[in-house]
């Protein structure tokens, strides 16, 4: 499983989302539910950071960090767009949202939580990633969708392309 994110959410739980990185067909990473997609949360406040080896190399290889920006807008479109005109950057380096309404690839696969049976409400939108050493696959142009039921401390990820 790869590590793909970390998101602290608004209620001190964290959010970490992995991804089966396997030959193509192997999992069926695609499916919320199939096990070759893992999405956590965690309790914020027992999590604490480690410190990096004294010496020697990780297994971590490549990683980015990237920074929140809040943009209103009445769609997730209508929002990269905007912050790639204000900023003069293009729109490939938007690599999500928070909140919101999906803006799906294919068509609507919102999933109900399976503790409670309620619709599980929308965290984030992830894209692909604008470097080839820290990108996700998500088929070429896909984009990944995570969703929580705090109430039940479940999360899914799951990705369309």
């Amino acid at each position: 499983m790869q590590f793909l994110s970390q998101l602290p959410l608004a209620s001190g739980t964290v959010l970490t989302v992995f991804m089966c990185q396997n030959q193509p067909g192997q999992c069926e990473e695609w499916d919320p539910w199939a096990g070759g997609n893992r999405a956590f949360l965690w309790p914020g406040e027992e999590l604490a950071p480690v410190a990096p080896p004294d010496e020697g190399v990780t297994r971590l290889g490549e990683v980015s960090g990237v920074a929140c920006v809040d943009v209103e807008a009445a769609t997730y479109f209508d929002a990269s767009t905007e912050w790639a005109k204000e900023n003069q950057r293009p729109v490939r380096e938007v690599l999500g949202q928070r909140g919101g309404e999906p803006e799906w690839v294919q068509g609507e696969e919102t999933p109900d939580c399976p503790g409670c049976g309620e619709v599980m409400p929308f965290v984030a939108q992830w894209e692909e990633g604008r470097d080839h050493r820290t990108s996700a696959n998500f088929g070429g142009g896909g984009s990944g969708y995570t969703f929580a039921c705090e109430a039940c401390a479940r999360a899914v990820f799951l990705w369309q392309c």
